[in-house]
């Protein structure tokens, strides 16, 4: 089994023959496969490995979003 792993904030991803899978908090979130995964493993070596995967899984919201939920407005809901 050839597996690399990756792991930081939460992320986590292995290359296994191939594929690439991607885990949040140690539960499976995403397995992408040929193109998809290459583009990942290209876009992984230029960027930030924790937003790429995050983005993929959905498991990301963008600045604006995060302010609005700690807003007090929003504290309760």
């Amino acid at each position: 089994m050839d597996a690399v792993a990756n792991q930081a904030a939460g992320f986590e991803y292995q290359v296994i023959g191939g594929d690439v899978v991607v885990s949040h908090r140690g539960r499976h979130a995403t397995t992408l496969r040929g193109a998809a995964a290459r583009q990942f493993l290209a876009d992984v070596a230029h960027g930030d490995p924790q937003e790429l995967m995050a983005r993929l899984t959905g498991n990301y919201q963008h600045g604006n979003e995060r302010t609005a939920r700690n807003h007090p407005r929003n504290r309760d809901r």
